[in-house]
């Protein structure tokens, strides 16, 4: 698959990882990507700041919204502008389980951000945003964000 390079950065902090998040979350939202799919692919470990970047994406796509984790949920949904759907597909062990959810039909409705991505790479878009956060030491995280552009 062809990538491109939107940014790469080392956050120190949570707060450095939410502010990356709302960066990325005007990037998107603005005139850089238009008509681009809003499907953001994140991956990275548990506790690598996966949340806490949608909570940044949040603060610019849905002022107010109260991010949490939506591991019990499977999707949260943030109302805003345009809303925004966010997954956590650590559950998820296949097709059927998609469908269960209907996760096919929130992929026109607005911005879905869904963690633990790398378990559905099937179910991805062809053409989507990929946001890799990576424990680097303590609170020091790579985070990588890229545009997937198919093959």
């Amino acid at each position: 698959m062809d990538s491109e390079l939107i940014f790469e950065l080392v956050s120190s902090s949570p707060e450095e990882t939410e502010k990356a998040g709302a960066e990325f979350a005007g990037m998107i939202n603005g005139e850089k990507f238009p008509g681009f799919p809003c499907v953001i692919a994140l991956c990275g470990d548990l506790g690598a700041g996966k949340t806490v970047f949608v909570r940044g994406m949040a603060s610019v796509l849905c002022p107010g919204a109260r991010v949490r984790s939506p591991t019990y949920t499977v999707v949260n949904e943030y109302r805003g502008e345009l809303p925004l759907y966010h997954f956590d597909m650590y559950r998820i062990n296949g097709r059927d389980d998609l469908y269960s959810i209907g996760f096919d039909d929130y992929l026109d409705k607005g911005i879905c951000a869904i963690e633990w991505s790398e378990k559905i790479p099937f179910a991805l878009p062809e053409k989507h945003f990929r946001v890799s956060l990576s424990e680097q030491t303590g609170e020091r995280r790579l985070i990588r964000a890229e545009r997937i552009t198919g093959s």
